[in-house]
């Protein structure tokens, strides 16, 4: 057994015989000179290579047969037991008895991360064991995974989501998920890929309205905050002291964080004396903290905050700081309240960014973190899990390279990073790195990173079953590898796509189509769903004849067409709207922090603004270095707060979604737009992006001809590719007579197939509007209406808000759409 960060673990892996080839018949494959695995998604066994990994097909009797362990022990490290929680605990463990699932919220500081700690480690597990996740930046599937590893012993297998259920089945164990501010829906997948746990969430606001227990966590009453303070100054609290320590309490409003901020400054003082800061000091508390570090915890501190929500190990702070017991450093400043314990490491607390950044000028030199991040990912030392581990950082820092006008160097860290994450089986993690990894590659001018990017991408579509976009994205790879003249790589895309549904009228391998195919066609299901499933002893993939599975929690789910966070260009739920709508540090459209003016709603010195990880502590920055303009960034998008899907059929409808107003700003032009471009002559067959319409992605060059066999327009006058005013491409599919369907994703996350019905050049449909302050709340439709011209070659668009709409939306309007030419 080894046991990492708290954790007791079994290896990731079989040893390695004696010719370094992983046990069980699997072979080395270098990638680069620098990583090598095999692993089995599903019925598909991948082996990882330099151009490109391939992909076969496993019959069932080869498939691996996952033991079951006997008892299951994944818990958090020790900590102090938390002051004055007894009536919490008691009423956390009798809503365990109760209930399947169960809610633990409250405000940012308030102690949910310790309660749920302690519970986990003092509470009666599960008849098969206990587990403890930390779910900050960590998609469900990738965290369902993490589940099934602990309860099976499955070295480099990841079963598909219909599987994945059938073994959790029965399995009674009692999951504690921290940070787990997921949207209610991904927190119902989370929870059906075990059926048989108990699930514990712990998040900042309630979410799951009648299907949990909930329970809110509110401050320290007054006696228990005493009795923090007194521990935490540890030698006692001299009685002159005790009337400031009242008034502390009250006005922390029973934090425990800013009550540690307060012992610690006290601990700090030199005169000798402890004493306590008064409470009109408390709006004070970071400066005079820092003006009492040392050198090492200051340049820990400037490491953290440049990682902003990171989570980063020790190791990494000594060697990026010079700091000899780093670990004893972010101990230390975690003891102040200055940075938070997690088990994958330490991340600063967001209040601690506006005052690192008046002290330092500058972040930690990008560079310097491309360069370190990359050669430890290369290491013989380092594992698929550790790297997956810091995935946060490592988008973090492939973002700050790319804002910092180095693409060069977010390619070579999403290049040196993606084979260990897919052998990690992390496929949120590593999708969203291949997708900086290719979007960095178009803009440095890198062909061989970009045709690389494109290949792994379709690799992990076959993955997860999205077999149809995984049939698009090689056939894009194959025309890439041709142009860099790279037979290795043609080679290893078209060993892929014989894996891969075909196409009605689908050319040969390796052909363009035919001038008359449809680039839009889809035999058998919705834009990018698992056509297939989990084919079972097939030799070749045959279309859908069932219903997907709705669960994916797994590769080869059959999960909803549109549903694949780990691929969304530019989704991002550990920072990006949707995750975090109160505007975190992740959710920054520049490098460093936001600057959305919202400090003047939540400022910095407020009690309860100080542990608020949510609060934007970025306005007014101008030329501040720590902050990078994003070249790419809408300025029309930071507008109010609701948005619809209307547009996600690619992004389009009103050139973004339909956005209502409240008093809270968010980012509507984040809306995930499902972008689908029909390749031409070089290319092969159709591609499929999904872009964020707050970035100004394209689709590499494409063109798309009529979608039937004449040289006139469309056989069908809505079905097909369309372009907006943009220039984005997307898909229009024909479900029935008068039917069609296309998917639009919100900024939230949510991502679904909505229809439109018609004839004769006229079609309406509805979509629905969801508050972007409080993600995964539906407040109402907005009406899409589209009327296509008489010769079938444009169309106009109009989005607007129904009658008697109790919120305003300010980009309903209209929109012209056209035909690709």
């Amino acid at each position: 057994m080894a046991e990492t960060d708290g954790f007791v673990r079994e290896p990731h892996g079989p040893d390695p015989d004696e010719d370094g080839a992983p046990a069980g018949g699997d072979h080395r494959i270098d990638i680069a000179g620098d990583a090598s695995g095999t692993v089995i998604a599903g019925n598909h066994n991948v082996v990882i290579d330099a151009h490109g990994s391939t992909v076969n097909l496993l019959p069932p009797q080869e498939r691996p047969r996952p033991v079951r362990r006997e008892r299951v022990a994944l818990v958090p490290r020790r900590q102090p037991e938390p002051v004055g929680r007894e009536a919490d605990l008691e009423e956390l463990e009798g809503a365990l008895r109760g209930h399947g699932v169960v809610q633990l919220w409250g405000p940012p500081g308030v102690g949910k991360s310790t309660l749920l700690r302690h519970a986990a480690r003092s509470l009666e597990p599960g008849p098969d064991g206990v587990l403890f996740l930390n779910g900050a930046h960590r998609e469900p599937e990738d965290l369902a995974q993490e589940i099934f590893e602990a309860c099976y012993e499955a070295p480099g297998y990841a079963p598909t989501g219909p599987e994945l259920r059938r073994l959790m089945t029965g399995i009674e164990v009692t999951v504690y998920v921290d940070d787990a501010e997921l949207t209610p829906e991904r927190l119902r997948l989370l929870a059906d890929a075990a059926p048989d746990a108990t699930f514990v969430f712990a998040s900042r606001e309630r979410s799951l309205l009648g299907e949990s227990a909930d329970l809110e966590l509110r401050g320290l009453a007054r006696a228990a905050g005493l009795g923090l303070l007194e521990r935490e100054l540890r030698h006692g609290m001299p009685e002159a002291q005790y009337a400031v320590a009242v008034e502390l309490c009250e006005v922390a409003l029973g934090r425990p964080l800013l009550l540690l901020r307060a012992a610690g400054l006290a601990r700090l003082d030199t005169s000798g004396e402890t004493r306590l800061p008064r409470a009109a000091e408390i709006d004070g508390l970071l400066p005079l903290l820092f003006d009492r570090l040392d050198t090492a915890a200051l340049k820990t501190l400037h490491l953290l905050a440049t990682l902003r929500d990171a989570d980063v190990d020790p190791e990494h702070v000594g060697a990026l700081c010079d700091v000899p017991d780093p670990a004893a450093v972010c101990g230390r400043l975690a003891g102040l309240g200055l940075v938070t314990a997690t088990e994958r490491g330490y991340r600063s607390v967001a209040d601690v960014l506006p005052e690192v950044r008046r002290r330092f000028a500058e972040p930690v030199a990008v560079d310097r973190l491309c360069d370190h991040f990359a050669r430890w990912a290369t290491l013989a030392t380092t594992t698929p899990a550790q790297v997956a581990d810091h995935g946060r950082a490592l988008e973090l820092v492939a973002e700050m390279a790319e804002r910092r006008g180095r693409p060069d160097l977010a390619v070579r860290v999403a290049r040196a990073v993606s084979p260990f994450l897919a052998e990690s089986l992390r496929f949120g993690v590593w999708g969203r790195l291949l997708d900086q990894g290719q979007n960095a590659a178009r803009q440095a001018g890198d062909t061989t990173a970009h045709a690389y990017f494109t290949h792994e991408k379709a690799i992990r579509c076959l993955m997860i079953g999205r077999r149809v976009v995984a049939a698009v994205l090689l056939a894009e790879a194959v025309v890439l590898w041709r142009q860099l003249g790279d037979n290795e790589g043609v080679d290893a895309a078209l060993n892929a796509q014989q894996y891969t549904p075909p196409t009605p009228d689908a050319p040969p391998l390796g052909e363009s189509p035919a001038p008359g195919a449809d680039p839009g066609a889809d035999p058998g299901g919705e834009l990018g769903g698992d056509l297939g499933g989990d084919p079972g002893p097939v030799t070749a993939p045959e279309p859908a004849t069932t219903t997907p599975d709705p669960v994916t929690t797994g590769p080869g789910t059959g999960a909803d067409a549109g549903y694949d966070p780990g691929g969304s260009a530019g989704y991002d739920p550990g920072g990006s709207v949707g995750y975090d709508p109160a505007g975190a540090p992740g959710s920054d459209p520049g490098w460093g922090w936001a600057d959305q003016g919202a400090s003047a709603a939540h400022p910095a010195t407020a009690p309860n603004a100080a542990t608020q990880p949510g609060a934007d502590f970025g306005a007014g920055q101008g030329a501040n270095p720590w902050t990078v303009p994003n070249p790419a960034a809408d300025p029309a998008s930071h507008v109010a707060a609701h948005s619809s899907g209307a547009a996600g059929a690619g992004g389009a409808a009103a050139g973004g979604g339909a956005v209502a107003a409240t008093a809270t700003t968010a980012f509507w032009a984040s809306l995930i737009a499902v972008v689908v471009g029909a390749v031409a002559a070089l290319a092969i067959g159709v591609a499929v992006y999904q872009d964020l319409a707050s970035e100004n992605r394209t689709p590499p060059s494409s063109a798309s001809g009529p979608s039937d066999g004449s040289s006139g327009g469309p056989s069908d006058e809505l079905a097909g590719v369309w372009k907006n005013e943009t220039g984005q491409l997307f898909l229009i599919t024909k479900t029935g007579e008068g039917s069609y369907s296309f998917e639009w994703g919100g900024s939230c996350g949510e991502t679904s197939t909505h229809e439109v019905t018609g004839g004769s050049g006229s079609y309406r449909g509805t979509v629905p509007v969801w508050d972007e302050s409080s993600c995964g709340k539906r407040i109402g439709d907005v009406v899409l209406s589209i009327d296509v011209s008489s010769d079938g070659s444009s169309a106009a668009v109009d989005v607007a808000e129904p009658a008697g709409a109790e919120w305003e939306c300010r980009t309903c309007e209209s929109r012209t759409w056209t035909r690709p030419s």
